[in-house]
Order: structure tokens, then sequence, then C-alpha cells
């Protein structure tokens, strides 16, 4: 069986201009490094405990120990050293050991790496 090709006539399109309302792409673009970066920081807030505790180190003066976590949050210490783990390996808390106890403060830098790729006016923090 033999089959024959009928070509088309040529369709003319005429492209749109794009519409007043739409917004350039062209912003700076995050890599997808500093995007896996960014999805893990924001895994790792998530969770309203987690939230809660940065809210706390936001608003403290200094470091934390972890024994002042537990009954603010009203949890088991092995349930907020695992949230004060998640936090860290995302890179928003830094860890200070003092004897026993780990004392942990907000990575400020890291945060404001956040802010910085989330602030629409592009400015730095």
């Amino acid at each position: 069986m033999t089959r024959t090709l009928v070509a088309e006539p040529e369709l003319q399109v005429e492209a749109e201009a794009p519409a007043a309302c739409c917004t350039s792409v062209a912003a700076p673009d995050v890599s997808g490094e500093q995007a896996q970066t960014l999805a893990d920081v924001f895994k790792a807030l998530a969770d309203p405990t987690r939230v809660r505790i940065v809210n706390m180190l936001v608003n403290a003066d200094e470091a934390v120990c972890v024994c002042d976590f537990t009954p603010a949050l009203g949890l088991s210490q092995p349930t907020v050293s695992f949230h004060l783990a998640k936090l860290r390996k995302a890179g928003l808390l830094d860890r200070e050991r003092r004897g026993t106890w780990a004392y942990y403060s907000l990575n400020r830098s890291a945060l404001g790496r956040v802010a910085q790729v989330l602030d629409p006016e592009g400015g730095t923090v």
C-alpha cells in the first residue's frame, strides 16, 4: 500500500505581543544549588515546632540551652533535640557545647541569604 502525503496550505499565525499585565521573568535567577539549599531550609521550617524554635531564637538575647526549649515547647528533650538537629542541618542554627549541654543560636547570615532571595526589591540583607 502506497501513501501519498498532501501538503497542507501554509498557515499564517500572528504572534501576539505579551499583554501589558504580564511581568517579565528575566529577574535575577537562583541557581540549581541555591534552589536546593533554599528548599532544604523551607522543609526544615515546614513544621510548627521548628518555626516556634526559630522565633524563640530570634527573640533571644543569647544562645539558648536545649533544656530551656523543653518546657517552653511542652515537648520531651529527645523530641526537641530532633527538631534542633533538623534546623541545624538546614544551616539555620549554630550549636555550642558547654559541658554536657548544647546551646543554640540563630545563624543570622543563613536567614539573611533566604531573605535576600525572597526580597522583591532585590536588596541585600
